[in-house]
């Protein structure tokens, strides 16, 4: 009687810890001991919504969603599902026969697509803290971006495969130009048709609409694109996408 008791009031004592909980934290507590897990699957959906481009124009990531945005992408998930996305672009490459002309042509994001700035997010708490453009400068002054492996191996076969690899990104040519290439160059990404940055003329325009511009340029150079990989749905919408767009995983920030 006394032991059934007690488990009552345990179990009465946990209901109220967790109605608590939940109503500080904006997690929904469904079951005894459910908090961790409710949290989790909330951001998991949340990360799904994110990649489907159903949520947008997000600022930060969820603060309850922090350490399973750390473990997403340092966990190993992050990288199997690169791995997997790569594998389905090199099967549709195998596909292609590229032309003699040379004028065969793929494009590729750089932050994120190419090489990563999981480090430097890593100090703004995974995007949770809000977008911070001079660090960012400062972090990118230093040309540490490591490789994505996956996306290194890729740009590879291409190259090898006869394709022009135009290397596309939003960076500011005057202040990150060289130090961008010289990061680029270390990291392996050597062979690669031409490296496009923001010039002034696209200062103050949108991902969407500088990226449009650049490829509709490419294509009047008479360039076919025949594939598109980006991070960000802004590197994949607009004008002249190409035959085929790719979309890497990116759960830390959003570029409008």
């Amino acid at each position: 009687m006394i032991k059934e008791m007690v488990h009552r009031l345990r179990e009465m004592l946990l209901f109220l810890f967790l109605a608590i909980f939940s109503k500080a934290t904006g997690v929904q507590a469904y079951s005894r001991g459910g908090v961790i897990q409710e949290s989790a699957a909330y951001c998991l959906s949340w990360r799904l919504a994110v990649e489907a481009n159903n949520v947008r124009a997000w600022r930060t990531v969820p603060t309850q969603c922090l350490r399973y945005v750390e473990t997403y992408m340092l966990g190993g998930q992050y990288g199997r599902d690169l791995d997997l996305i790569v594998d389905q672009i090199l099967s549709y490459v195998n596909e292609i026969a590229p032309s003699s002309d040379g004028m065969d042509a793929w494009i590729l994001d750089v932050d994120d697509t190419c090489i990563s700035n999981v480090f430097y997010y890593r100090g703004k708490r995974y995007g949770c803290d809000p977008y911070d453009p001079a660090g960012f400068r400062a972090w990118a002054l230093k040309g540490g971006c490591p490789a994505i492996p996956a996306v290194l191996g890729l740009f590879g076969y291409l190259v090898q495969s006869g394709f022009k690899v135009f290397l596309v990104t939003g960076r500011d040519q005057e202040t990150l130009g060289q130090v961008t290439i010289d990061n680029l160059h270390i990291q392996g990404f050597i062979g690669y048709e031409r490296i496009i940055l923001r010039t002034a003329e696209f200062i103050g325009q949108s991902a969407v609409a500088y990226k449009s511009e650049i490829r509709r340029q490419l294509e009047k150079e008479g360039y076919r694109i025949w594939g598109n990989v980006g991070d960000q749905w802004s590197d994949l919408q607009g004008e002249c996408l190409g035959n085929r767009t790719f979309k890497l995983p990116n759960p830390m920030y959003f570029v409008p």
